[in-house]
């Protein structure tokens, strides 16, 4: 019988899959493989989870776990998945396999062909990633232009590189952009695990940023440090230069391998489009910084997009940081005190309960600064860690002077706040009992208070508040009612006060809601040992539901408005108020 021509074609097709010099592999939506022609074998064999070949996201989870996101992602019925996605594959050595054989790149495109089905085309990437890198060796034409650790351009090279598009200037369908990175953990991961780890993670980092670019006009570079930058040209609109964003991001936010320990960065980018830009290549890489800070301060995932405005305000404050540093070093910052008053419906207020000492910030030009306009700035220039500290020691010096001169009318608290930076400083525990030792104060007559977002933060918080209580301090939970934490998980933080934010007490006595809120508080903290403060009262009316509610202290503008020590001192010899 002879054979038909849908034989001979199907003959055919067989041949050229088996003969095809690229990886050929079909499977379902799921990744279960129905075919697989030998160069696919060939080249997924070395990377594959014990040679297991049966599901095509399995084989890649270890070194491109996004294929399988980006599958389950795409809704269309059919259609192009990703194209020439490049993974490096020299990490799988860091789980032990035997990767000799295994390729340095592979590059994989991932097609949609219906409902059902999924075409993955493989192709060793390594020789052509190679001859890029020689290309790109030979453009840059000078070690001194490469980066030793990750072989990448550095500082100089990527430079060069920007100066040269930007002399170019704009033209049609050519237009270029900047991407800045770095990562949040990366000072922390050296602390930790050694500088060892911390550069085989850049190397690392280097590798997924080359595999995830592009070869024609996309430049990867390591700027300094933890900061790495990427020089995108030919783009013709922003929505390319955002692709390329998330495709970069979701190729360097997989764990990172490293002696076993499996490590979890997050990063920040900032970009600079083309339209955007201007000056001259060191201009643009620090306006890219700038858009990157933004992302840090919004604590956002997403690429900050640059604003010339951005500019204006980085420089306003770069003023205020400066000032700042001189204002530390040069007695214009002074403290001043709130009241708490103990609350009793039957014996009045007691004036001597407690104060609260509040930074201020005399500049010789501008003023008294009020503080919400420089404690955000000290928090982002890591000033606030020193600031706080000034607090702590100006704060107990006053608290013993108070003592000595008024006796059983002192205040017999001193609460004052405390900062992220503080907390995160290891020996900080042994600063505060220095400041105790100095001044004379016992750890007893000293609340340290911390807001509830950040108390219910990771154990290294927890850890530093353990031995805050270790030490005989009281500890107090700021802002109750606005952060992370419920009554349901109060037994859980390490605190002896809860302070009800302001939200809920300046409704008081209007709102039946927010009534209810605050008795619940106060009889939780009640049933726990721990005691109540209201913060923010302003009006008799105010006063007389939060006594009636049973909290214990108040504190507020109806009381008293923060005063300087000399005027608290007037203020607490007034006779008993009710």
């Amino acid at each position: 019988m002879m054979a038909t021509h849908d034989d001979d074609a199907y003959q055919t097709l067989i041949e050229f899959l088996y003969r095809a010099p690229i990886g050929l592999v079909q499977c379902d939506v799921h990744g279960e493989i129905d075919m697989l022609n030998p160069m696919s074998s060939q080249l997924l064999m070395p990377v594959a989870p014990e040679g297991d070949l049966s599901n095509l996201f399995d084989v890649f989870d270890g070194i491109a776990p996004q294929l399988r996101v980006m599958a389950a992602a795409f809704e269309r019925s059919s259609g192009v998945v990703c194209e020439a996605l490049r993974i490096p594959v020299n990490s799988m050595q860091e789980t032990g396999m035997d990767a000799r054989h295994a390729p340095q790149v592979l590059s994989i495109s991932l097609l949609k062909l219906d409902t059902g089905r999924l075409m993955a085309v493989v192709i060793d990437a390594s020789i052509d990633q190679h001859r890029e890198q020689q290309r790109l060796a030979q453009k840059l034409s000078g070690a001194e232009r490469i980066d030793r650790l990750t072989g990448l351009p550095n500082r100089l090279g990527v430079q060069e590189q920007l100066q040269q598009l930007i002399d170019r200037g704009a033209s049609s369908g050519n237009g270029y952009a900047v991407l800045l990175l770095n990562c949040d953990r990366f000072r922390q991961i050296n602390a930790t695990f050694g500088e060892a780890s911390g550069d085989r993670l850049l190397i690392m980092l280097a590798d997924r940023l080359r595999a995830a670019l592009r070869s024609n006009g996309q430049v990867a570079a390591r700027f300094g440090g933890d900061e790495f930058v990427v020089v995108l040209d030919g783009m013709r609109q922003a929505a390319d230069v955002h692709s390329v964003a998330r495709r970069l991001l979701d190729a360097i936010s997989p764990l990172f391998l490293i002696d076993g320990q499996q490590l979890n960065c997050t990063w920040r980018m900032g970009i600079v489009l083309q339209q955007d830009a201007s000056g001259n290549a060191e201009d643009v890489l620090r306006d890219a910084g700038i858009a990157m800070q933004h992302a840090r301060q919004a604590g956002s995932a997403h690429p900050a997009l640059f604003d010339p405005a951005m500019r204006e305000a980085a420089a306003q404050l770069g003023e205020i940081e400066a000032d700042l540093r001189v204002a530390l070093s040069g007695n214009q910052l002074f403290v001043v005190y709130q009241p708490v008053v103990g609350l009793n419906e039957d014996m009045g207020i007691d004036r001597g309960a407690a104060v609260e000492a509040l930074v201020r910030w005399r500049h010789p030009v501008r003023g008294v600064v009020p503080p919400l306009e420089f404690i955000g700035i000290a928090e982002q220039t890591g000033q606030i860690g020193a600031l706080g500290d000034f607090v702590l020691a100006q704060a107990c010096h006053d608290f013993m002077a108070w003592q000595a001169k008024l006796g059983p009318r002192a205040p017999r608290l001193m609460a004052v706040n405390l900062s992220r930076a503080q907390l995160a400083q290891p020996d900080w525990i042994a600063t505060v009992r220095q400041i105790l030792a100095a001044s004379g104060m016992r750890p007893d007559q000293l609340q340290l208070e911390v807001t509830e977002s950040l108390a219910a933060q990771d154990e290294q918080v927890q850890l530093r508040l353990a031995e805050l209580k270790a030490l005989g301090v009281t500890l107090a939970l700021d802002d109750f009612g606005t952060g992370y934490s419920s009554l349901s998980s109060l037994h859980l933080l390490p605190v002896d006060t809860v302070k009800i934010d302001r939200s809920f007490v300046c409704q008081a006595d209007t709102s039946n809601h927010h009534r209810v809120l605050i008795q619940a508080t106060i009889s939780v903290a009640r049933s726990l040992g721990m005691r109540t403060v209201a913060e923010g009262i302003e009006t008799p009316a105010q006063a007389a539901v939060v006594t009636q509610l049973g909290c214990d202290k108040g504190q507020g503008y109806f009381f008293s408005r923060p005063l300087p020590s000399e005027a608290l001192v007037e203020w607490l010899a007034l006779p008993p108020a009710s």
